[in-house]
Formats: structure tokens, sequence, C-alpha cells
């Protein structure tokens, strides 16, 4: 599957192993796919964000979050809410116990200096599926960041509710994305 990756869509696979390593996650899922796509510039990713007005640092703000709390989606935290549950509150006497970041997770961490091999995890591997069908139904004969930002936008992940949260839905994307495909600013 690999070779067919273009160099920007391989940039964002190493830049989410990157970004699994900075957060001690196990695993590369989807908030490291999206941290990855968020960081590039000059793809037609990064063209496309740009083009629907998404403020990438409030992008990463909201799945840095969704990591503090253990996973919780903004909509998970709302929902226990009405539970009477105060997420909020339960982070904060967690972190309280245990230190700060206590329930974002922890990887196994090497040696100093030592690298550990990151795997994907399930919903990661999914994104890469979901990118690789996409690229077929469109009969692109390789797959590229708009892909796996495709991708992202079909989940209801962290990566995708942050992702329309903020306008990039599956729709906008394929808009601003047949936009710049007939010349027309997106």
């Amino acid at each position: 599957m690999f070779e067919r990756f273009t160099a920007a869509a391989r940039a964002v696979v190493g830049s989410a192993v990157a970004h699994a390593d900075r957060t001690g996650s196990d695993t590369v899922g989807e908030p490291e796919l999206l941290l990855a796509l968020l960081d590039q510039r000059d793809s037609l990713a990064a063209a496309v964000l740009d083009g629907l007005g998404v403020p990438r640092p409030a992008v990463a703000d909201a799945l840095a979050a969704d990591r503090r709390r253990g996973g919780l989606s903004a909509a998970d935290t709302a929902a226990l809410a009405g539970l009477g549950i105060d997420v909020d509150a339960v982070v904060a006497r967690v972190e309280e116990a245990h230190g700060a970041g206590a329930l974002a997770g922890g990887g196994r961490r090497a040696g100093r200096g030592k690298r550990v091999r990151r795997t994907f995890s399930p919903e990661g591997k999914a994104v890469l599926e979901r990118a690789l069908r996409i690229a077929a139904g469109r009969r692109d004969g390789y797959l590229g960041d708009e892909h796996l930002l495709l991708a992202l936008t079909t989940g209801s992940g962290p990566a995708g509710v942050a992702l329309a949260g903020h306008g990039a839905t599956y729709q906008a994307v394929v808009r601003v994305l047949a936009a710049r495909s007939t010349g027309r600013v997106g």
C-alpha cells in the first residue's frame, strides 16, 4: 500500500509517528495523523485546510484537550455533564493525585535517547484503509495527503469531530478539491 503514497502522504505518516513519540502514545492513531496534516504547509491537504479557513492551533488544542480527558471528546464531556458528571472535575482530581496528564496515557518509554517503534492503532489503520478506498473511488492512481484528510473527515473519532467543528467536513473538502481541480479558488 505505501508504494502508492505521494511524498506528502509519506511525510504525514512520518510526522504522525513523531507526534506519537512526543506525546508518549503507544500507537499512531487519528489524532496523530491529523496533527501531522496540520503541520503540512506546501501540500494539497494544506491548501484545502487553508481554503476552508481551518484554524490549525484551535484544532490542535481540541485534540490536546481530548487527550487530557483520556480520549473523551467535547461531545462526550457534554453528554456526561447531562448525567451530572463533571469530567473536568474528575480530570482535575485524577491529575491532583497522579500528576498532570495522568489520563492522557503514556506510552512505553525507551531508555534515554532510544526510539520505540510505533504501530498504528486500529483507528489509525482504518484511516489509511479509508484513504486507500477513497483514492480508488476517485480513480486516483496514488494516495495523497488529500485522501488522508478526506478519510479523517469520514470518521466519528476525535479527528473527524475536531475537523467538523471547524467546517472541514467530507463534503466541504470535496468541494474545495473540485474547485481547485477546475481552477476556481476554493
